[in-house]
């Protein structure tokens, strides 16, 4: 236990000693945020492309990150629920403890995260996925999805969407990132 709060706490302090490189010099941020959620414990195939770091991480290595992942400001990432107890009490059997489902959480390859979406545990997202902003999650959601709301539903490929958007690029509501 003390372990893992002075893990936390050394943690808290790096990120805070980040947050100035973020949105200033968003490739030297990433570069040094990724390290050190790797030597939190997330594992990490590939780079992300960008995580906020308004991210709230429950239990940093039951997590895991594929390439091009987007998470915005903050999205909770949850591993653990305590639910359970509360269940067992209204069937009248209380636990001597407070007891709970500890879950990992899987990220898969290009996926983008609105803001203050609940990612809950057990969840898997597959490749090219979009999750809507404030958006909760749970569950297997399948490569080539958007999925919005609480609960998150799958409203629509992904492709589908990008192929509209595709034929938008030259509007004037676009907006590239510089290099």
């Amino acid at each position: 236990m003390i372990n893992r709060l002075f893990k936390k706490l050394i943690f808290h302090f790096l990120k805070l000693l980040l947050r100035p490189l973020d949105g200033r010099f968003p490739r030297i941020y990433m570069k040094m945020y990724n390290s050190l959620l790797k030597m939190m414990g997330v594992k990490m195939d590939g780079n992300p492309r960008y995580i906020s770091t308004q991210v709230r991480f429950d239990d940093f290595d039951k997590i895991h990150l594929s390439e091009r992942v987007v998470i915005s400001e903050k999205v909770i990432l949850l591993t653990h629920d305590y639910s359970l107890t509360t269940g067992l009490i209204a069937l009248g059997n209380s636990p001597k403890t407070d007891i709970a489902f500890i879950k990992k959480i899987s990220i898969g390859k290009n996926v983008f995260i609105g803001m203050g979406a609940i990612i809950m545990p057990g969840t898997v997202i597959h490749d090219n996925v979009l999750i809507g902003a404030g958006s909760v999650i749970r569950g297997i959601i399948k490569s080539d999805s958007i999925v919005i709301g609480n609960p998150g539903q799958i409203i629509g490929k992904l492709t589908d969407k990008a192929k509209k958007w595709d034929l938008q690029m030259e509007g004037s509501f676009i907006k590239k990132d510089r290099n």
